[in-house]
């Protein structure tokens, strides 16, 4: 894969996409979007396990360019944040699990992809904002994802005071997974990966759908989806294999794939 701003390279069943417009603060433009998109969804369909996101350059990413928003109709403007949606979704719905790697400033849509990946490691030297609440511009989109991460008191927070949080604060209202020193941030994002991709990998892939499915429905109709979920997988070969492994005291060789639509 060869991508005007992204750099896509894959080591041992892990795919690292990082974004390379340092330039540009790697500002989500809409060109980036789509770019990002496509990488997406091509590692989606190939033989990886897990992925890391990354960037490249002083900002991880500082959100939308405002130039694609400067003068722009609210026809142009919908399309825009359609694309950023889709990008979001992209990264949810892939088989993979996901994990952001966070060195530095992750800000308004920036922030939303480190919100929107299944799981994030960040630097200390990283912080994260949404800053339109002090602007002109509400961070309406990203306060979607980021409120699903930490909760409506400090996802507001977030949003109206447009103050930055460090990454221990992060850390801890559950934005990210992990602040680590910035020396070992590539160390601690790999090994989060390589646990998060043992197993069946097609168990991975339906765990994942189901979680994205039930996280935001009331308890009853979360159960609904989690039972038909569970009742289906059960009895796939490698859950069967899965338990067959526990009950024989054995390894278990799991054979089955994800498939991707």
């Amino acid at each position: 894969m060869t991508f005007k701003y992204l750099l896509v390279a894959s080591d041992g069943g892990i795919t690292t996409i990082t974004l390379n417009r340092p330039e540009k603060r790697n500002a989500l433009a809409l060109e980036v979007m789509q770019e990002l998109t496509q990488a997406l969804h091509e590692v989606a369909c190939s033989d990886a396990h897990g992925v890391i996101l990354a960037a490249n350059g002083p900002v991880f990413s500082a959100g939308h360019n405002f130039a694609d928003m400067a003068g722009a109709s609210e026809a142009q403007a919908t399309e825009l944040f359609a694309v950023c949606t889709q990008m979001m979704d992209a990264i949810q719905a892939m088989p993979q699990p996901v994990v952001a790697r966070v060195h530095a400033l992750a800000t308004a849509a920036g922030c939303q992809l480190v919100a929107t990946c299944d799981l994030a490691v960040a630097a200390d030297t990283a912080t994260f904002a949404i800053p339109g609440g002090k602007a002109g511009l509400f961070c309406h989109t990203p306060l979607v994802a980021i409120a699903r991460n930490i909760g409506r008191k400090r996802a507001l927070e977030m949003a109206l005071t447009g103050d930055a949080i460090d990454a221990r604060t992060a850390a801890e209202w559950g934005l990210i997974n992990r602040c680590v020193p910035a020396d070992q941030l590539d160390a601690a994002t790999l090994d989060l990966i390589e646990r998060s991709t043992r197993g069946s990998l097609l168990s991975k892939q339906l765990g994942k759908q189901a979680f994205y499915r039930q996280v935001g429905l009331p308890q009853g109709q979360a159960y609904e989806v989690a039972v038909a979920q569970m009742a289906s997988a059960a009895v796939t070969p490698d859950a069967q294999e899965g338990i067959a492994a526990f009950l024989e005291k054995r390894h278990p060789r799991f054979t089955q794939k994800p498939t991707v639509s």
